[in-house]
């Protein structure tokens, strides 16, 4: 069994997959008849100054023909919420998790939308789709429910001959598509669920007599694909690291369709990251896994058709690492083992079962990209370096020639509040150089302006290059148990900079701030003109969505990459909402 944690997952125990042929549309259409939508009601006592909030379900079709065991399964489900659950802290609390422009939305068919402000010219570099995605939860959450559990939803802006079409699909993951059916909330909550022992086996062994009575499939994945959006051999996936990728599509009118889990014709089990790298030159992917059992880490790649390689387990890896991205050079795969695991062996001793081990000293493996074994894997002691996310990472010859890999990466400096309090993990951008000769691992921090989710032209992965794009986020959130963006910034990894603060902020070199109560999300950089090879490396946009809590409206802005105030240079009027969600991409349309 792979244990779901929207950004992270492990396993628990092994179980062989099952290969899953393509779902048939029509099937697939037949099934989106009903959802449940979320209705939230306000209300304030007298010397309250914080908004409570009540989430209930409103659901347009429910299926009251129940089997005796269906009814059976319910009351049980209800019984563990009532009287085993403990109270939820706020993490895990849906009426904190699910409010403001967290809250869940309904899909959206492809509408056309109004382009407030952009010019034709920049609206033809932005042919293709962007798209983010996120957690939605399809039901009204039964007990515990933190925000990577819920099921992943796409969020697409399709530009198309000076036209922008909207749309917002669910991915039709396994555990969708049977809780659809079912018109209910169903499968066990993974994250939310483990808080403590007694509710976790209960509701694991409700789930574990749905599979022995036939009721569901776990061969065939239960993972909610809501993490990100990644396009390698010819493909678009949708992941999440506690189940294997989903492939999908964006048709000619811009709608989003689910064609199936993908498992490379059997090659690909368990799970893999949500973040693999590939290469723009040789167009391959790179790529590993990570479960609470031995081995721990598994490193992998695909070729420039997408077809997968062997698996290269890391047998050196001595604890589990909940590891959530990587780095690739043109010679390296660049691996992290830092300070928080996973231990089943936790439960028994009345703890967590995700843990912070502060005795642990963190660690970077590098081996070569094209390894069919470890054997040429080094480890390089980082005490206090615990990656979170990559901005990229390249080859150097220091001044005696010997080798030396840079990596630019966000360092996370109380990861052991990531899954709990996320806003105060303090991320903070550092440059990371290994000496191989030495061993030594020099670190200079960029910023510790709560900046996160770095992204760069894409066009220089595993190259050394200057700038990436953040975002930056509230110290403190005020209404959700999540953190919010306030907008973005632009930084200059070559800028001097000291151990200052003040110097420190050399590297930020253009920034843009949302405005009064609107917030953003991760944003991305398209190219201006990716096909010229002369085009300068910052030549193009940064691209998000950004919504306005006082309004409740929604918009797509682009920005230009190039200007000291990343100046909004094309903006879209959204026909519905667009929740925070997490990482995105931009598909060119001649790749699509």
């Amino acid at each position: 069994m792979i244990v779901a944690m929207g950004t992270t997952s492990f396993c628990l125990i092994h179980t062989p997959l099952i290969n899953q042929q393509s779902t048939n549309l029509d099937v697939l259409s037949s099934t989106m008849k009903s959802r449940s939508g979320f209705i939230v009601s306000l209300s304030r006592g007298n010397n309250e100054k914080v908004q409570k909030r009540r989430i209930t379900s409103k659901r347009t079709h429910v299926d009251s023909r129940k089997s005796l065991g269906e009814i059976l399964f319910d009351t049980l489900d209800r019984a563990i919420v009532k009287f085993i659950d403990p109270p939820l802290q706020s993490s895990v609390n849906p009426n904190y998790v699910l409010c403001d422009n967290f809250r869940p939305v309904d899909e959206l068919s492809p509408i056309e939308c109004d382009i407030i402000h952009g010019s034709s010219s920049i609206l033809s570099c932005l042919e293709g789709v962007y798209i983010r995605i996120g957690p939605n939860p399809q039901f009204t959450p039964n007990g515990p429910h933190h925000y990577f559990d819920g099921n992943g939803m796409m969020q697409s802006i399709r530009f198309s001959q000076g036209r922008a079409t909207f749309c917002c699909r669910y991915v039709k993951t396994n555990k969708y598509l049977f809780e659809h059916q079912a018109g209910s909330y169903i499968i066990p909550n993974i994250i939310g669920g483990m808080q403590d022992l007694g509710p976790f086996i209960a509701r694991a062994a409700l789930f574990a007599a749905r599979c022995i009575l036939g009721q569901y499939d776990y061969s065939q994945g239960f993972g909610v694909a809501n993490t990100s959006i990644v396009h390698f051999g010819g493909r678009v996936y949708a992941l999440c690291e506690s189940d294997l990728p989903y492939e999908i599509k964006v048709k000619n009118d811009g709608d989003i369709i689910t064609l199936g889990r993908h498992d490379s014709n059997g090659n690909l089990t368990l799970n893999m990251t949500t973040h693999p790298k590939v290469d723009p030159e040789t167009k391959e992917a790179f790529a590993f896994r990570y479960w609470a059992t031995y081995p721990y880490m598994t490193y992998f790649r695909f070729d420039a058709n997408g077809d997968k390689q062997p698996d290269v387990p890391i047998f050196s890896m001595k604890q589990s690492s909940l590891t959530h991205d990587m780095a690739i050079t043109q010679k390296y795969a660049i691996i992290f083992d830092i300070q928080l695991g996973a231990d089943p062996m936790n439960f028994i001793r009345g703890r967590r079962l995700v843990s912070f081990d502060p005795t642990k000293v963190p660690k970077i493996g590098i081996l070569p990209r094209l390894a069919t074994n470890e054997s040429g894997i080094k480890w390089f002691d980082a005490p206090g370096l615990n990656v979170l996310h990559v901005v990229n990472a390249w080859d150097e010859i220091d001044d005696d020639g010997s080798e030396v890999v840079v990596l630019v990466a966000s360092n996370i400096l109380q990861v052991e509040h990531l899954m709990e309090q996320i806003h105060m993990i303090e991320p903070c951008m550092e440059i990371v150089t290994i000496h191989f000769r030495t061993g030594v691992v020099s670190r200079k921090s960029m910023s510790t302006n709560n900046f996160e989710l770095p992204v760069i032209n894409q066009a220089y992965v595993a190259k050394k290059n200057r700038y990436f794009y953040s975002v930056i986020n509230e110290k403190r959130p005020l209404k959700s148990s999540m953190v919010r963006t306030l907008g973005v910034v632009k930084l200059d990894i070559t800028a001097s900079s000291e151990n200052n603060t003040k110097d420190r902020n050399k590297h930020i070199v253009a920034s843009r701030m949302y405005g009064e109560n609107c917030f953003g999300g991760e944003p991305y950089f398209v190219a201006r003109d990716p096909d010229d090879p002369n085009s300068e490396e910052d030549d193009g946009y940064v691209v998000s969505y950004v919504h306005d809590e006082s309004s409740g409206k929604s918009k797509f802005v682009a920005m230009d990459a190039r200007s000291p105030s990343l100046e909004i240079v094309v903006e879209v009027k959204l026909p519905q909402r667009v929740p925070y969600g997490l990482h995105g991409i931009f598909i060119r349309e001649n790749d699509l």
